[in-house]
């Protein structure tokens, strides 16, 4: 089910526009995280980090529902035409289980990031750095004035 809109709050900069949920958390490595019920958690990625992979054609996890999954560790990939990328898990616990509609339809990733597009469930304990949407927010911030600021530096240095 889509996220209703007054349960999010909008943010833009520069070109880029999202609607980001206020319950749910966020790491700095642009996944979410929401508590579905105690230690439960469900992860995807953000509207930003899908805008930075492009066009999503494929989704793996390497690890099996039952295995046990720590901060930061590798877990899989996703392919975008733009790049692609390693997922890394945000939390400490057991996977429980991962979103196999993205095996016949990995565009849900970019066109429901925040509902049907999902990566996986994992039991467990977040990592310390995840923070609330204000928290993101900032992050996303000083990213996309980094990223701003290195197009300007560019396009001083061209011909």
């Amino acid at each position: 089910m889509p996220i209703e809109p007054q349960l999010t709050t909008y943010y833009k900069r520069a070109r880029f526009t999202t609607r980001l949920p206020l319950s749910y958390r966020y790491d700095q490595s642009h996944y979410w995280l929401v508590e579905e019920s105690a230690g439960i958690w469900k992860i995807g990625l953000t509207r930003f980090a899908t805008r930075m992979l492009g066009d999503l054609v494929d989704y793996r996890l390497t690890c099996q529902p039952g295995d046990t999954v720590a901060v930061g560790q590798t877990i899989g990939s996703i392919e975008g035409f733009k790049a692609i990328s390693d997922i890394y898990c945000v939390a400490a616990g057991t996977l429980i289980d991962r979103n196999v509609d993205l095996d016949k339809d990995p565009s849900l990733l970019d066109r429901d990031p925040y509902d049907r597009g999902w990566l996986y469930r994992l039991q467990g304990q977040p990592s310390e750095r995840i923070t609330d949407v204000t928290g993101y927010m900032a992050i996303l911030d000083a990213l996309i004035d980094r990223i701003l600021a290195q197009s300007e530096q560019q396009r001083g240095q061209s011909c």
